[in-house]
């Protein structure tokens, strides 16, 4: 070989090394299956055992999506890139729980436990027995358990449930709940209450375990054995038994003073984790919109391991919920989105956040904190596009978009930039959903939801990466990416505009009850009240007065502390009625005349 040729070699040898060089530093910016089935196949590993919220799991993910963001040129918002904050992982008895009767002390767990939303109290008291804790007075429902006798400052024994178990349409079902016959308790003066469940509702007398998501009440609440029960009424002569089976034939209150003094002691242990979101930035490529922002966003928390109050459908089953398309597919497409940006020049003259949630699945935790504490000007992001399940795309091609009426000609972008030929677009203007972006809504940000929709698998360990339509993906991925880059490069702003809820809420009920018409703050963020998050427009709350950021403190002059709380007052009250709401607005007080 001739020295020419040697360096005709070399120098080809050089080139191609070059472009190798180049090619792994640019990198293939198109969206695959492979990829995408790596990332869901690792975030819906059983080694992550559910990502449930401040697990280990939910920890190993939050480094898994900054590693990656950050391997694709993405540098943190702030600090590290994680925004660190604390949640309620679990609620314990406490060790000082007693309850006792004269001569007899019962014995925590095995003789009777407190409620997740007792407050940590002691009292000592009579006992009233107040059947099964109604007070109702409806058009063609009359109950009251609590007519003839005196509750201030006592104990309660409450029957659980209602007379008609049996019947899934019966009309007891809205005033039956725990939660809502201790608030009608406590209304009516009582300190403590008891409640014990009747062998025809539960032969088992089985305890349920304490759940996460219950607030304090005010007062202490425990839940007792039939024999703990019995004890009590033994100077009456009469017997948990006896008084339910008579109550249930007779549908007449049978209240009355069991005559016995009841010693208890009430505590409480909620158990705080840290966990964290994960918050990355790409600047810019234009020196003056690269001070403005487009936010991708996906929730990458599950449930965990399943079981009692975890949300899963599979209610009888411990294992790993793998949240494959719940929500590793969001994070997925995410990522690849996130690379697709950072490998393609000219894609996005404004800056793009990449923000992956935690807490959605305990109620929007990670990007109701985002929301409040976001380390930018807010006023500066032109939109915030939310995926969540967008991988379980069917054999009818069907795409659901909402938040499309959330900004002026928002529907017009997405129309012209969508093959729909390839395809189908099913859109909703509303910006409020049960899911991260009704945290941005609640802020006057555009926002764009895209989901491939629910399925059998959904909240179950059968939610499994093997079951993702990644070829789906790929072309979903192509349509958010031709959207988004048009939302971060055209020099128009979109101009927020108000598409709200039409319900009050996404959560189902078993009647048809009367709305405020507002989105209530579900994360908890203001503490001893319910802030209104957004108030629609032509709703009793908006035609009353009321004001987005309005903190609820009471109704009709009843308080209320929390969403549960007001979820119970809205209960209690008729179509037409006009009711009086306490609010805080700009730490002064007001009160608005509201007509439902």
């Amino acid at each position: 070989m001739n020295r020419n040729s040697r360096l005709k070699i070399l120098t080809g040898g050089l080139v191609l090394a070059s472009a190798l060089i180049l090619f792994s530093c640019s990198g293939n910016p198109d969206v695959t299956v492979k990829e995408l089935q790596d990332e869901i196949k690792y975030l819906s590993s059983d080694s992550l055992r559910g990502r449930l919220t401040g697990s280990d799991g939910d920890s190993l993910a939050a480094e898994y999506i900054k590693n990656e963001l950050a391997s694709v040129g993405f540098k943190p918002l702030s600090g590290d890139g994680f925004q660190r904050f604390n949640v309620i992982r679990g609620i314990v008895q406490g060790k000082t729980n007693s309850l006792a009767i004269t001569g007899i002390n019962f014995v925590p767990e095995k003789d009777f436990m407190p409620l997740a939303f007792s407050t940590d109290a002691k009292l000592e008291s009579e006992v009233v027995f107040a059947g099964y804790g109604f007070s109702i007075n409806g058009d063609s429902l009359k109950w009251d358990d609590y007519k003839g006798i005196d509750v201030k400052g006592k104990w309660v024994l409450i029957l659980r449930a209602d007379p008609e178990t049996d019947n899934t349409k019966s009309a007891f079902i809205p005033f039956s709940g725990d939660r809502n016959k201790t608030m009608v308790a406590k209304d009516l003066g009582a300190a403590g209450v008891l409640f014990v469940s009747g062998p025809l509702y539960d032969s088992q007398d089985a305890f349920e375990s304490l759940s996460t998501v219950d607030y304090s009440v005010g007062i202490p609440v425990f839940r007792i054995k039939r024999e703990v029960a019995d004890q009590i009424l033994s100077q009456s002569k009469s017997s948990i038994a006896a008084l339910e089976k008579k109550l249930n034939e007779t549908r007449k209150p049978g209240s009355f003073e069991t005559k016995a003094v009841l010693n208890g002691v009430s505590e409480i242990i909620r158990e705080s984790a840290g966990t964290r979101n994960v918050a990355m930035v790409l600047p810019g490529e234009d020196e003056l919109l690269k001070n403005e922002y487009v936010i991708f966003g996906a929730h990458f928390d599950h449930l965990g391991m399943g079981g009692p109050g975890s949300s899963s459908r599979a209610v009888d089953t411990i294992g790993v919920h793998h949240g494959a398309d719940d929500n590793a597919s969001g994070v997925a497409m995410m990522l690849e989105l996130a690379e697709k940006f950072a490998r393609t020049k000219g894609s996005h003259k404004r800056s793009i956040i990449c923000i992956a949630f935690t807490g959605e699945e305990l109620g929007l935790l990670g990007s109701k904190y985002f929301a409040e504490n976001p380390g930018i000007d807010l006023s500066k992001v032109n939109a915030m596009i939310n995926l969540d399940m967008v991988g379980r795309l069917q054999e009818t091609n069907v795409l659901q978009i909402s938040g499309v009426g959330t900004a002026e000609g928002l529907k017009d972008i997405i129309y012209s930039t969508t093959d729909t030929s390839l395809i189908k677009l099913t859109l909703s203007d509303e910006g409020y959903g049960p899911s991260d972006h009704s945290s941005f809504y609640g802020k006057n940000i555009p926002v764009l939801f895209y989901s491939t929709g629910a399925h059998l698998d959904y909240h179950t360990p059968a939610d499994t990466f093997d079951k993702i339509n990644y070829p789906g993906m790929v072309t979903i991925s192509s349509l958010v990416y031709s959207i988004a880059s048009n939302l971060a490069s055209s020099s128009d702003r979109l101009k927020f505009k108000e598409a709200g809820p039409k319900a009050e809420s996404g959560r189902t009920t078993r009647r048809k009850g009367v709305t405020l018409g507002i989105m209530p703050d579900f994360a908890g963020n203001v503490k001893n009240g319910l802030r209104a998050d957004f108030v629609t427009p032509g709703k009793p709350a908006a035609l009353g007065g009321m004001k987005k950021g309005d903190i609820i403190t009471a109704i009709n002059a009843k308080p209320v502390s929390n969403i549960q709380d007001y979820m119970f007052r809205m209960g209690q009250l008729k179509h037409g009625q006009t009711i009086s709401v306490e609010v805080l607005r700009n730490d002064k007080k007001e009160i608005l005349l509201i007509q439902l």
